[in-house]
């Protein structure tokens, strides 16, 4: 008993040979059909019919040939006294429909039809059907190829698009951590710091600048956890905290403030809720502005202004510290823009004249 495997092998070539088997009986079909025609025994009418029967074997590969052919047996038949129904030539004529272009095909069928018609083999409404039919196959073989060549398309098109939204989404993910471990780290680091160097001295004053790190940590770790969480599965709630919002602005105020930056925070216009991405990126702009500064000056000043007008919010940090050079490889600044331009507004960076540095993040936020 064969195995279903070893039945599967055969079919397989068949499947893969199906054209040349279709081919094969399409001729056998055509001069059976013929020789059904032939009233006679007579050796040449069959050996005509028998060699444009197998010349439709090869009617993919030359077809104008074969239609030559075909037609050549088919008057040659005709002049000897018979009377072949023409169907070698419409099964050649039906190839040239179907494989030649339009503009061909139909140069070709007229002169056919009109010798088929002249030599009684066959009337013209018969040689344009069999035209016909050739055309609509071509046609609807080049409709479905289109088809198939659009579904291809648009599968490149979804991955390209899949391959943006994971790249955007690592940009994302990637600012997000940078926003979070610098500013964590920054005023861990400078609180450790400090609590060292007045350790021997004012050692409850340490501790509880000790306590602090261990809040930012804890509050640092928390946020990891977080985003840690919709990394591993998305469909899940990661708000094991509330996202940061201008409602935590003041705490973030004075946790810079603790560290002993001269700090300034000045809100005019008619402060208003605003949806929870454009709080979350003001917060993330003002922290990675402060602990830009926390890192790299020592200003006398630094003051934070939240300008509300009905259509924009104008976030502005400036500081009189000492102008400071661009850390190389740094994301700081690169995460503020993307963050802003994500948002359709405008950032403008820079020193200012006679020394600081201004950060300035416009936003739109439509009308209340």
């Amino acid at each position: 008993m064969r195995t279903p495997e070893a039945l599967r092998a055969p079919l397989r070539r068949l499947v893969e040979r199906r054209a040349e088997l279709f081919d094969v009986a399409l001729a056998v079909v055509a001069t059976a059909v013929e020789f059904g025609l032939v009233d006679s025994l007579r050796v040449p009418p069959i050996a005509l019919t028998a060699a444009a029967g197998a010349a439709l074997l090869l009617r993919r590969r030359h077809p104008m040939p074969v239609l030559a052919v075909t037609i050549a047996a088919a008057w040659a038949c005709a002049a000897l006294g018979e009377y072949p129904g023409g169907a070698p030539v419409l099964v050649a004529l039906y190839t040239i429909a179907e494989e030649r272009e339009r503009r061909v095909s139909v140069v070709t069928a007229v002169p056919v039809a009109v010798f088929l018609q002249a030599a009684s083999i066959s009337s013209v409404p018969v040689t344009v059907g069999a035209w016909a039919l050739g055309s609509y196959v071509q046609t609807r073989r080049r409709y479905v190829a289109a088809l198939e060549e659009r579904a291809a398309q648009l599968e490149r098109e979804r991955e390209q698009l899949d391959r943006i939204a994971a790249r955007d989404e690592r940009t994302a993910i990637a600012r997000e951590l940078h926003d979070i471990v610098a500013h964590s780290v920054t005023v861990m680091l400078l609180g450790v710091r400090g609590a060292r160097d007045i350790l021997p001295t004012e050692p409850a004053i340490a501790a509880d600048t000790l306590r602090r790190v261990e809040t930012t940590a804890e509050d640092s770790l928390a946020e990891l956890r977080r985003m840690l969480t919709v990394l591993r599965d998305p469909a899940r709630d990661a708000q094991l905290r509330p996202q940061p919002s201008l409602a935590r602005l003041d705490a973030l105020i004075s946790g810079y403030r603790d560290t002993g930056m001269p700090l300034t925070l000045t809100v005019t216009g008619e402060r208003r809720p605003l949806p929870g991405g454009i709080e979350l990126s003001v917060y993330r702009i003002i922290e990675e502005a402060l602990t830009n500064v926390l890192k790299h000056a020592r200003p006398a000043r630094v003051d934070v202004t939240l300008a509300f007008t009905p259509e924009t919010l104008t976030v502005t940090i400036d500081d009189d510290g000492p102008s400071r050079p661009a850390t190389p490889g740094g994301h700081g600044l690169t995460g503020m823009r993307e963050r802003v331009i994500a948002l359709g507004g405008d950032l403008t960076t820079g020193p200012r004249t006679g020394g600081g540095f201004t950060v300035t993040a416009a936003l739109p936020i439509g009308n209340p």
